[in-house]
């Protein structure tokens, strides 16, 4: 599949194709494309390379995530960047956190990231988590805002379940966002199961295998210049009088 967007137009396309092994090959008409492959200016040989063979497949990981209530699942859904848990009005919500079928810890915070390695470098990276290559499977959890409270990230091993409760204290309305789109409210005592999904999105890749890092820091470096006022636009400052 070609996406033709920014980095949404590739999470919606692999999320699509993932269950179908379909790889996806993006070009980039956005704002960021950390995602895609290339850009309207190189499509041409972009394309030419894509006849003639000359790329490789990139599998990333994704997470299946789980609503209960009760002993009922509300929903479940697949994210490659995410799933958000938050509260839908600026309030500070309470999430307890369970790895493994064993309480962790409690947050107070505005919200809780549960991301992959792709979606370390989207929401996660914003909020100060760490950075995670593509090839790794582990599951990264980032709070939002965290207020006494942990406020590290955690990295859990390959594997890992963590199951996130709201809790009954919590006084704010609860919603849980998959890749950035509303999935459903959450009430008290719900939980959000994420696990590594039995499904991988898979990129067609005209890099080379180590693009990754080269890419990232390329992005985190400043884009702008320094902004200069022009000379018509300087006003002159009144001296203070004394």
């Amino acid at each position: 599949m070609i996406a033709i967007g920014g980095d949404g137009a590739m999470l919606r396309a692999a999320r699509l194709c993932a269950k179908a092994n379909v790889p996806v090959f993006g070009l980039n008409t956005g704002h960021l494309g950390f995602l895609t492959e290339a850009n309207p200016a190189t499509w041409e040989s972009a394309l030419e390379a894509l006849t003639e063979g000359r790329f490789w497949i990139e599998e990333r990981m994704m997470i299946h995530c789980e609503v209960w209530r009760g002993n009922t699942c509300l929903s479940q859904d697949d994210a490659l960047n995410d799933a958000v848990i938050r509260g839908a009005v600026a309030r500070a919500v309470l999430l307890e956190a369970y790895i493994d079928r064993v309480w962790a810890t409690t947050y107070n915070a505005d919200g809780l990231i549960i991301a992959t390695p792709t979606g370390s470098t989207a929401y996660g990276l914003a909020a100060g988590g760490p950075i995670l290559p593509p090839q790794l499977k582990n599951i990264l959890v980032v709070p939002v805002a965290a207020h006494l409270s942990f406020d590290r990230s955690l990295v859990l091993s390959e594997g890992a379940v963590i199951e996130i409760v709201v809790s009954p204290e919590t006084q704010a309305d609860v919603v849980l966002n998959i890749d950035g789109e509303v999935v459903t409210d959450l009430q008290a005592n719900d939980a959000v199961v994420v696990q590594a999904s039995d499904y991988l999105s898979r990129f067609v890749r005209l890099r080379d295998k180590n693009y990754f890092y080269r890419s990232i820091l390329d992005r985190m470096e400043p884009r702008l210049p320094t902004r200069r006022v022009p000379e018509e636009q300087t006003r002159s400052v009144p001296a203070r009088k004394p």
